[in-house]
């Protein structure tokens, strides 16, 4: 199995910046994916921002110019950089990584659990 671990989350005023950080772990070949994810009360699941093992970055309409996600050297952590944070940014933050177990073995699709956002004076 792959593990995702979510930190960074928090309360923040409108305006300000938090830094997410996703850290996998376990035994994989390979990640070909990492994203951010978000869910607000009441709305559907949206994709906030993605990033390939080519480091291709694919963001969010409503986070462009704002949010930036970028990975580790080692390309197994993830994290979402969050500038001029506005109230309705406030949601639970999930991570996401697709990859491949091995040469010989299947790919792989994980979550983490999730890291409140939260932006309100």
């Amino acid at each position: 199995q792959v593990q995702l671990v979510e930190s960074g989350g928090g309360l923040v005023q409108p305006g300000g910046s938090l830094r997410l950080s996703c850290a996998a772990s376990g035994r994989f070949f390979r990640i070909n994916f990492m994203g951010w994810y978000r869910q607000a009360p009441g709305k559907q699941r949206e994709l906030v921002a993605t990033i390939t093992s080519d480091d291709s970055t694919n963001y969010a309409e409503s986070v462009k110019g704002r949010f930036t996600i970028s990975r580790d050297g080692a390309k197994s952590t993830v994290y979402l950089q969050m500038n001029s944070l506005r109230p309705e940014d406030t949601a639970v933050y999930y991570c996401n990584a697709r990859g491949i177990y091995g040469l010989r073995t299947p790919d792989f699709d994980s979550w983490g659990q999730g890291t409140q956002v939260t932006v309100s004076s």
